[in-house]
């Protein structure tokens, strides 16, 4: 009942039809630049990038200007200057990453306070709202996704070398600081793709939780993008109908669905995989016996 007032209602108006779009176009990023940031166990660096963004939002909102042309470029300088921290200052990496994480955050609140009138949209920033993300931002969206899908093509075996065994791609001869500080940029601009569905302070959910799930069932990286890709796609557009009818926000209505599959689907591969070891240790007896 829920799900056929939600798309007859996504028949007759524009909003719920751009934010479809806009979570279809998330998802391609986060399915895509989630993946790495999985296999590669950089979740906390890519969660510091997203919450020093709110210090360029909030100084772009100081000085006038649209909170996401503050995004943009303070998600790359993060992503340089975390991505700097871990390969030259790793003894004190967690310490230093948590500081900038904090002194990005503060930054942004200090630029908030003085800007002036109340800035209503910057909650939606913070924690989402698909439902007012304006048409015009599809072409922002899809332009970085754009972006996004070409650097991933031109530099995919690269980073399979940086993502899996940095020494092997130091030895072939592969420049690794700069294509891991690369892949740290795409995750910067992943962040600012996802900013506008889920907000700065759930959007690591987003970046991780579908690739974690696709992780559970197949090892290639191509493959584990493409169900990431459809998972958060789906989980996106399922959420936004169930939270449409009683009105509820959008944003955290993704992520706990989002963390809802991925706990399920948790606990059904280590069913299965205990089921297999089982299976497997019967046959084995059994063959012993035999013999």
């Amino acid at each position: 009942m829920i799900m056929d007032s939600f798309f007859s209602a996504l028949l007759q108006y524009a909003f719920l039809q751009t934010a479809v779009a806009s979570a279809l176009l998330a998802s391609i990023g986060c399915g895509v630049m989630g993946t790495y940031v999985v296999v590669k166990r950089i979740a906390f660096l890519a969660g510091g990038i997203a919450h020093s963004v709110l210090g360029g939002m909030g100084a772009a909102v100081y000085f006038g200007f649209d909170p996401l042309q503050g995004a943009l470029p303070a998600a790359v300088a993060a992503a340089l200057l975390i991505g700097w921290v871990r390969l030259h200052w790793r003894a004190q990496e967690d310490t230093l990453i948590s500081a900038l994480w904090a002194i990005g955050m503060a930054i942004g609140v200090l630029f908030l306070a003085k800007a002036p009138g109340y800035q209503a949209d910057l909650m939606s920033y913070l924690f989402g709202n698909i439902l007012l993300v304006p048409r015009q931002s599809l072409w922002f969206m899809a332009a970085l996704d754009l972006l996004l899908l070409s650097i991933v093509a031109a530099y995919h075996r690269q980073f399979l070398a940086v993502v899996f065994d940095e020494e092997f791609a130091r030895l072939r001869g592969i420049p690794v600081n700069f294509h891991y500080l690369l892949l740290l940029v795409l995750v910067a601009v992943t962040v600012v793709l996802l900013i506008q569905v889920v907000g700065l302070i759930l959007v690591l959910a987003l970046l991780t939780l579908p690739a974690a799930v696709a992780g559970h069932y197949v090892h290639s990286l191509g493959r584990m993008m493409l169900i990431a890709t459809l998972l958060g796609a789906a989980v996106s557009i399922v959420a936004l109908a169930l939270s449409y009818g009683p009105d509820l926000p959008a944003g955290p209505a993704i992520i706990l669905l989002a963390g809802a599959v991925y706990v399920v689907s948790a606990i059904f591969r280590q069913v299965l995989d205990r089921w297999r070891t089982r299976a497997a240790a019967r046959h084995g007896f059994q063959g012993t016996f035999r013999e």
